[in-house]
């Protein structure tokens, strides 16, 4: 079994360098750096877990805190934390899941010196855990974009650009009076940053474009999506147009729409902003707007790793807002 002066002697280095190399302790040069990884990768060294967290203060693992409410999306949820997961084990980390969004519990798994950095998922725009992690040693990186970041890196979808391009698509269709349904009340009354991004995107393409509009929350059950598509026909019976961000009630709203006799895309047209395998498990393929949530993880991880690669520095925070892409199917057409 290799050890770590086997990993000095191959680098040609001292074991201490190998040593600042894998706890961070000091700074060291790209070169050096990279001569040392190159051993320990051609070796197969591995540090004894204990003895490196004692050394390094490092624990290997990246704490990921994934809220799961009643409101939430479970499956789209495990996106995101499998894309997290899996730039974790490159990355050789382990994540620790914390499924609860109490300040407590954040301040109790950063202060016991359990992981080396957290991300933080279901950012509300006004998100009163954001001031815990600010105060902590550790780094972290949001899923999600606050009105006041407070220094910290976020990572996201562009949300506002995905309700605007979606209008886009609309309007060069030739719909002039078109709906969203969206998130649950909940999360909007919670100011989730994703579902009120969303919605002023659409409400101000939709205004520039001169279209007659309309936004109504929707809960995650068939009857919250029949309630959301009647108070759409009800307030607009001659809408040609919607827009669905809401993965969990689409199916029941594509039920209610045909029980309505509007059939998709002849009389109405759909845009989903939803996952790509969403949109295309219903009965007829959804023109959609994906939302990427295994590439989104990934990005967090590769901001987090790069934080902890440069410990102590003033490394500027960074947005990193992924560009909405919308693949047109055969659910949206010209109106009639």
């Amino acid at each position: 079994m290799a050890t770590i002066g086997d990993v000095a002697r191959v680098a040609g280095v001292s074991t201490s360098t190998v040593s600042y190399v894998l706890s961070g302790k000091r700074p060291i040069s790209g070169s050096t750096r990279e001569r040392v990884e190159r051993a320990i990768r051609d070796l197969g060294y591995r540090p004894h877990a204990g003895a490196r967290a004692l050394a390094s203060a490092r624990t290997n693992v990246l704490g990921l805190m994934a809220p799961l409410r009643a409101d939430v999306n479970v499956s789209v949820i495990m996106q995101f934390v499998t894309g997290v997961v899996t730039a974790a084990r490159n990355h050789d980390r382990d994540v620790l899941l914390l499924t609860s969004d109490e300040v407590a519990g954040t301040e109790r798994v950063a202060n016991g010196s359990m992981v080396d950095a957290l991300i933080m998922m279901d950012v509300e725009s006004d998100d009163a855990r954001i001031d815990v992690l600010v105060g902590l040693r550790q780094p972290a990186v949001l899923i999600g974009l606050p009105q006041d970041p407070q220094g910290l890196s976020c990572v996201d979808l562009d949300f506002d650009a995905a309700g605007r391009l979606a209008v886009r698509h609309l309007t060069a269709l030739g719909h002039r009076r078109v709906a969203l349904i969206g998130s649950p009340q909940l999360v909007l009354d919670r100011h989730t940053s994703y579902a009120i991004r969303l919605r002023h995107g659409f409400a101000e393409q939709a205004d520039a474009a001169g279209l007659t509009h309309l936004s109504v929350p929707c809960s995650s059950t068939p009857a919250g999506a029949a309630d959301a598509v009647d108070a759409v026909l009800e307030a607009m019976p001659d809408v040609t147009a919607l827009v669905v961000h809401n993965e969990v009630a689409l199916p029941w709203v594509l039920t209610t729409l045909a029980e309505r006799g509007r059939r998709v895309p002849q009389e109405i047209s759909v845009v989903a902003v939803c996952p790509r395998d969403v949109a295309l498990g219903q009965r007829l393929p959804l023109t959609s707007i994906d939302i990427p949530g295994y590439a989104i993880g990934q990005v967090a991880v590769e901001m987090a790793m790069a934080r902890l690669a440069e410990p102590g520095t003033d490394r500027p925070a960074e947005t990193r807002l992924l560009t909405p892409t919308l693949e047109a199917r055969e659910s949206t057409t010209a109106p009639t």
